[in-house]
């Protein structure tokens, strides 16, 4: 029995096999599996060429099927979208896998942490924030892409940056901080040097990855340089994570909580994609519209240890009740703690606190 499992990002994905013992016996890496990138056909495409690449690591035939396959792919939400993938990969690539679940990415992630559910927040190139209860019923706020949301992803924090700038050179909102440093960044990214330069890469060759990869540049200016406006636009989004997981509250079961602190609950968050790497400068704004929402429930931050694939790989071996031996607690640490009506400090962890770069 060999199981599979696919982290489908917007930027880049992963697929891994397990053997019955639970363990990766092949890995693969790939490109975009987001089906409104690439269209469907080009998912699976992507999803075989690493299917065979993870079966030559794993030292099994190209053509011998999986067991099964979980894929959990950024802009799955859609039932008959992803019956239309499935249904695609049997007949076009019918050496893949004997049976496939399709989900969201978000799943992915909370399967790799817990069989019982929990809440992750993908804030990557795009974010999403959803909540999977022991029941299997899942809720979610965002998720909607570029155009109507991905608040708090570094396409977000890029766009906004960018949009700072717009606004103070045409005196139509002028910033409360010098914009001269984030200007610098953002022609050195692009490689422009006026403000019309930059609109080809924002309508005729706009690439949304590109975008975000200014986010990288504004966190290094935050960090190191203490710029004031890149401070402030990445506690923006901390902010607009928080207030995702205030959007959910009321739909969190309460078999899904533990026992907290003081009589209080404990929800597990899982913290997917490369803006967490910049918690440091997120935190503030998260706790603080925590603290201003009254969010009734204490908080630990996961952080993965271990590829999301893994995840879907656990949500296919129990859609199809196979056995697939795991340890949880080998795939995350939790790199910060927040307590209701504590003092929520720069040291509030009980795990790993980590800083990085988004």
């Amino acid at each position: 029995m060999y199981i599979g499992g696919v982290e489908g990002g917007a930027t880049h994905s992963t697929l891994v096999i397990c053997d019955e013992a639970g363990q990766i016996v092949g890995r693969a890496k790939g490109p975009s599996t987001n089906h409104w990138a690439v269209g469907i056909p080009g998912v699976a495409e992507r999803i075989d060429a690493m299917a065979r690449a993870a079966k030559a690591e794993a030292n099994l035939p190209a053509d011998q099927q999986l067991t099964a396959v979980g894929l959990c792919l950024s802009g799955a939400e859609a039932e008959e979208t992803n019956r239309e993938l499935e249904a695609y990969l049997h007949t076009h690539y019918p050496t893949v896998a004997e049976r496939y679940v399709v989900a969201s990415d978000t799943v992915g992630s909370i399967q790799a942490v817990s069989r019982l559910g929990g809440m992750v927040i993908i804030a990557g190139t795009g974010s999403n924030t959803l909540l999977r209860n022991p029941d299997g019923s899942t809720h979610g706020c965002g998720g909607w892409g570029h155009m109507i949301g991905d608040e708090g992803g570094a396409w977000w924090i890029a766009r906004n940056a960018i949009k700072t700038v717009f606004d103070d050179r045409d005196n139509l909102n002028r910033s409360k901080h010098p914009v001269e440093r984030v200007w610098q960044l953002i022609q050195e990214h692009f490689g422009v040097r006026t403000l019309h330069d930059l609109l080809d890469h924002s309508y005729g060759r706009f690439c949304k990855t590109a975008y975000a990869g200014l986010c990288a540049k504004l966190a290094r200016a935050a960090q190191d340089e203490r710029d004031p406006l890149c401070r402030k636009l990445f506690g923006e989004a901390g902010q607009s994570l928080a207030r995702s997981v205030c959007a959910l509250r009321d739909k969190i079961a309460p078999d899904l909580l533990r026992p907290g602190t003081a009589g209080t609950s404990l929800l597990d968050i899982v913290c997917v994609g490369s803006v967490w790497l910049s918690w440091e400068l997120l935190r503030d704004g998260f706790v603080a519209e925590l603290d201003r929402q009254h969010f009734p429930h204490d908080l630990r931050l996961l952080r993965l240890t271990t590829t999301m694939a893994l995840g879907a790989a656990y949500l296919a071996a129990d859609t199809y009740k196979l056995a697939l031996p795991r340890d949880y607690t080998g795939n995350y640490d939790v790199f910060y703690t927040y307590r209701v009506g504590q003092a929520n400090g720069s040291n509030g962890t009980a795990g790993h606190d980590t800083n990085g770069r988004c």
